[in-house]
């Protein structure tokens, strides 16, 4: 019987732990304060399971404590004494200074930690006052002590479900959840399912925020290896199977978010190299002036993210070839074309984005800068499939998303597959949210490469120019709703760049009115 934690008392656990310090700390910061704790918990009691596992060993608790000390490859991590979670409980005055110590010292013990558990300070002041008091403190430990978080108390995910949570209740709406976009667990899945990744792949996510998607591939990896296992009879063991565990790589601009996505992949036993910084000025996977390529590349980047265009016109590593995307707008295109730079020979991506990166510019007058790239896109071949989500499934919109899958090895040549997946979910509260067999409808028809009447459909790459390369699925897809309901983003996104357009018209005209001799045109106002 599995006696893991429940997401709901999981949910409720975290609630109580964020009303306990409401008041000094404002809400959009609950979880700067509870993730680094939680995982400190879950340090010491995975730290606590693997001593009691030795003790067994060695039929003596004391002489397994003091083995480790000069053997730590018997261990994952270490975690001295006077640092240990049962420790900490005991302090009764300067808590925070204590707990501070206690994280920093343990970051020292394992280098590997260091600048992932000891990102906070406990004991920070502004304006002359602490920010957390240590009887908030006192108070927030004894609730975090409420549950075990040991190896077979919790899922593995236990910290990415528990950042999932405090930012969906907290950071939307607040207007400070902008930077922090998280992809709901069943997207995850989902995009898990559609990149699968073979063994020794190298997986790469360039705006990867807490190791979600990076994490998600390798646990489908040993979903699919375990299969395997369960219908050759179980004659093999899973580490005979999966022989070469993936290579995960991924680029995070938030220093604290950053932080989150080692803890999560370190909570996982996963060797990934994740890096700080901000991937379209800086990318931090190149080396001599060229980028460093992957088998698979999986994303979800901030939508419609606005970026100077100098940014794009004196890039260093040629990423931008097919199109400059608008500045003033939507830099989604800047993103797709990275990442598909970022691809080795016979890579593949699969990006969740803006529903618009595929249809905005289609059937208008004149020229359209995201829709001459995606023309691009398509003549070279590269776009495989777009699925279109439902919508209220992300934590900071209420719009519908997409995912596109490119390919430079597409198997199915000239041809796109488009899912109509809009009706694909069930209602939560306060968002909905995929079920297992919503995601295994849509990988069955992308896989197996099928037409499903009101669901998807296979259209060539002529069919796409000839629709003005418009490849949103509803379009070609319809589920019987009588009417398609733009999302006010997509319209907000449209007027910005009919102005984009507008200004640079009246440039234009400028250049040719000074030619001539004439005042310049001013333009409306």
């Amino acid at each position: 019987m599995d006696r893991r934690m429940e997401i709901s008392t999981l949910e409720s656990w975290l609630w109580d732990a964020a009303c306990s310090i409401r008041g000094p700390i404002d809400a959009p910061k609950f979880k700067d304060y509870i993730l680094p704790l939680l995982f400190y918990k879950r340090l010491c009691d995975v730290y606590e399971d693997e001593i009691r596992k030795l003790s067994k060993e060695f039929e003596n608790e004391q002489f397994a404590k003091e083995i480790i000390k000069s053997d730590r490859k018997l261990i994952r991590f270490y975690i001295p004494e006077e640092y240990t979670w049962k420790e900490i409980r005991k302090a009764t005055t300067n808590l925070g200074e204590q707990l501070t110590e206690a994280l920093r010292g343990i970051g020292k013990e394992n280098p590997k930690l260091q600048g992932v558990i000891d990102i906070k300070d406990f004991n920070e002041t502004s304006a002359g006052q602490r920010v957390i008091s240590d009887e908030a403190l006192v108070g927030l430990i004894e609730i975090l002590n409420k549950h075990r978080l040991g190896l077979t108390d919790v899922e593995p995910d236990i910290l990415g479900r528990a950042y999932e949570y405090l930012l969906r209740k907290f950071a939307e709406g607040s207007g400070q959840s902008a930077g922090e976009f998280y992809t709901p667990r069943e997207v995850a899945i989902l995009m898990a399912h559609l990149i699968d990744a073979e063994e020794g792949d190298e997986v790469y996510d360039p705006a990867c925020g807490s190791g979600g998607l990076l994490i998600k591939s390798q646990l489908y990896l040993k979903d699919k290896k375990s299969a395997m296992l369960q219908s050759a009879g179980g004659q093999l063991k899973l580490d005979e199977i999966v022989k070469k565990p993936l290579k995960l790589h991924g680029q995070e601009i938030n220093s604290f978010t950053y932080a989150m996505a080692k803890m999560n992949a370190f909570l996982h036993d996963m060797d990934a190299d994740i890096r700080v910084g901000d991937t379209i000025r800086n990318p931090r996977f190149a080396d001599g002036g060229k980028l460093k390529r992957f088998d698979k590349v999986t994303a979800n980047p901030m939508w419609n993210q606005k970026f100077p265009q100098a940014v794009f016109e004196n890039d260093a590593y040629n990423r931008f070839l097919y199109g400059l995307p608008p500045s003033n707008s939507s830099s989604d295109w800047g993103w797709i074309q990275h990442m598909s730079a970022s691809l080795k020979e016979n890579g593949k991506l699969v990006v969740v984005i803006d529903t618009g990166v595929v249809s905005r510019g289609s059937g208008n007058t004149g020229s359209n800068r995201e829709k001459e790239i995606r023309k691009k896109f398509v003549e070279n071949d590269y776009i495989e499939a777009v699925i279109l989500l439902t919508d209220n499934l992300f934590y900071n919109t209420t719009a519908p998303g997409n995912i596109i899958v490119i390919n430079r090895a597409k198997p199915h040549k000239g041809e796109i597959l488009l899912i109509n997946a809009s009706k694909e979910s069930a209602k939560g509260r306060p968002k909905n949210y995929l079920t297992e067999e919503n995601i295994k409808r849509i990988e069955d028809v992308y896989k197996n490469w099928k037409e499903v009447e009101g669901f998807s459909k296979v259209i060539t790459n002529e069919e796409a120019a000839r629709s003005d390369y418009n490849l949103s699925p509803s379009r070609y897809v319809a589920t019987g709703e009588k009417e398609e309901i733009v999302p006010v983003e997509e319209i907000l996104v449209e007027l910005e760049q009919a102005e984009e357009e507008r200004k640079e018209i009246d440039r234009e005209l400028n250049h040719i009115l000074k030619k001539l001799g004439f005042v310049e045109w001013q333009g409306e106002t």
